[in-house]
């Protein structure tokens, strides 16, 4: 099964599962992102809008991007906003933004899916005014280590999605030779999580100004 395909299955009971990562990404994003300024948004990866609804309260423009017909259509029927643009797109290929058109990327996991990390920062960075943030919260690495995977139920089977380990590493240097800098890196526990490694690791990084 293909990661679209998982998706698309996935969209009907998302918001429903019991999902510490989903619940805890979420948290994340708006303590994150609350105090960083935004003319205009685009969000890579909006799945049903859990994010999409609180990014629309800022009152900019926000490009919400997804592969998933399903997940759109769940995301459109509960992100009600004037400000909000749905669109159908694969981050694997050229994305359909004008250049320097935002000045915040949101991108919550997602790029576990994709293998080419360079390809997502290079189109960030076009898409990006110079100073623009680009903010991404992903699994840990240290998690995916152990075997960790998003996972679904789906007819009584348990359905792992295809995943591509990124080490952190792996972000810093795609940054890099994207021309951005690292603002700020966070590595986040659940409550639930006791003893245990990091959920979720959380970056910020900044567009150089030419």
């Amino acid at each position: 099964m293909t990661v679209r395909e998982a998706y698309q299955h996935w969209a009907e009971t998302y918001d429903d599962d019991v999902n510490l990562t989903r619940d805890l990404d979420q948290d994340v994003t708006q303590r994150v992102l609350a105090h960083i300024p935004a003319s205009a948004i685009l969000e890579l990866g909006c799945g049903t809008g859990k994010n999409t609804a609180w990014l629309a309260q800022r009152g900019v423009p926000v490009l919400a991007l997804d592969f998933s017909p399903a997940m759109l259509d769940h995301a459109r029927s509960k992100v009600q906003s004037d400000h909000v643009t749905f669109a159908l797109a694969d981050l694997t290929h050229a994305w359909n933004v004008p250049d320097q058109a935002v000045d915040l990327i949101v991108c919550n996991l997602v790029l576990e899916h994709i293998e080419n990390l360079d390809h997502v920062f290079s189109q960030a960075a076009r898409c990006l005014q110079d100073g623009g943030h680009f903010f991404i919260s992903e699994l840990h690495p240290f998690k995916q280590y152990r075997g960790t995977k998003a996972r679904y139920q789906h007819d009584d089977q348990q359905i792992e999605i295809t995943a591509f380990i990124h080490h952190i590493s792996d972000f810093l240097y795609a940054a890099e030779r994207a021309g951005m800098k690292l603002n700020k890196l966070n590595e986040w526990w659940h409550e639930q999580d006791q003893n245990s490694v990091p959920r979720l690791l959380s970056l910020l990084f900044v567009k150089d100004r030419n």
